[in-house]
């Protein structure tokens, strides 16, 4: 299993590495047996951490910087775009 999973996440490990990350994979399965052992009857999933039904800000229509402004600190700009270095070669 660590073999397979080392290999899809593309990752090479050494004998002692896959030692340490099979005792790490087992106390995890064993944590997960012992919380199957609890008794949830009667208990609700939990969806959100808290009460709240939406602390979001109202949307509110402000003003912006002009193009100058926004241009002011540009490294580099033709007078009307920022000009950044291309990263998609074709």
């Amino acid at each position: 299993m660590v073999e397979k999973l080392a290999h899809l996440a593309r990752l090479k490990f050494n004998e002692e590495e896959k030692q340490e990350i099979k005792s790490d994979l087992q106390r995890m399965i064993s944590f997960v047996e012992k919380l199957n052992e609890l008794n949830l009857d009667g208990v609700e999933p939990l969806l959100h951490l808290s009460d709240e039904v939406n602390v979001l800000r109202e949307d509110e229509i402000k003003g912006s910087v002009s193009r100058e402004e926004a241009l002011k600190n540009a490294p580099l700009h033709d007078g009307e775009f920022i000009k950044v270095p291309k990263v998609i070669k074709k």
